[in-house]
């Protein structure tokens, strides 16, 4: 069965274990990876079977996009089985996120990644409503959404965006909201709103799961793993735990981004 992880982080050599440590500092959670190098991104998943990665990074400064998206871009010209996704920054003015969506466009990036939490600005804010007017339907936006200590990227943000910005196809990361994952049935009824399973199964009750994935669809979801969060093979063994048919499970691991991004 192919294997798409749908949302992993990389960083270069040089930063790599002081980012994967910040992170783990800021959810407070140990994390199961050392350092997010592309190296160990590739050793921890192909033992796991995962084929593809859809790859990214963020930017915390307006000043990181460029270099961040150049190392994106050497990575997914390097390895063909990654998928780039770009980052942002909301410090950037209108022209200048044109300017970089262009060029990522161009340099064969399939996507946009965002963390509101990280970079400290609410989905819904006046000053964010840019990346939706500039991207349209061009690129899906993943949002690291949810987290019950700030407001930044509560589910309610990215819906009030979803149905505003009817052309945009949003992507909202664990579920659509890490440990706000209640707050799911919000989504209901939107066409253009996506899920992964990252960083969720580790807390959130099989059955419960299994009950956000109906209510808003299979067809919606990709499987992801968070590197370096968490090691591959142990989110697909939670994974396969869900009571899902294996069909539901074969386009959840692969079709249904490969679907979205229009991957063959």
């Amino acid at each position: 069965m192919e294997i798409i992880d749908a949302h992993a982080h990389i960083y270069p050599a040089k930063i790599a274990e002081k980012a994967t440590n910040a992170i783990g500092e800021f959810y407070d959670i140990k994390m199961q990876m050392p350092a997010g190098t592309t190296d160990q991104l590739l050793e921890d998943g192909l033992k796991a079977g995962i084929t593809k990665f859809v790859v990214h990074s963020c930017a915390t400064k307006a000043s990181q996009v460029r270099a961040i998206n150049e190392f994106v871009k050497s990575e997914i010209d390097k390895h063909d089985n990654f998928i780039g996704f770009m980052t942002l920054h909301q410090d950037m003015t209108e022209q200048e996120v044109y300017d970089e969506v262009e060029w990522c466009i161009k340099n064969g990036f399939k996507g946009i990644k965002l963390h509101p939490d990280f970079q400290k600005f609410y989905i819904d804010d006046e000053n964010a409503e840019k990346f939706y007017r500039v991207v349209g339907s061009r690129l899906p936006i993943l949002f690291h959404t949810g987290d019950d200590r700030y407001e930044f990227s509560k589910p309610n943000r990215l819906v009030k965006m979803a149905k505003k910005y009817k052309n945009v196809n949003f992507i909202g990361a664990h579920f659509g909201g890490y440990r706000c994952w209640d707050d799911t049935c919000l989504y209901k009824g939107l066409d253009n709103v996506y899920f992964d399973t990252c960083s969720s199964l580790m807390f959130i009750d099989k059955n419960k799961a299994k009950s956000i994935i109906d209510m808003l669809g299979y067809e919606r979801f990709f499987f992801g793993t968070d590197f370096p969060m968490w090691d591959a093979v142990g989110e697909i063994e939670r994974f396969e735990k869900l009571d899902l048919s294996s069909s539901q499970k074969e386009d959840i691991y692969a079709n249904n981004i490969k679907k979205l991004l229009n991957i063959k």
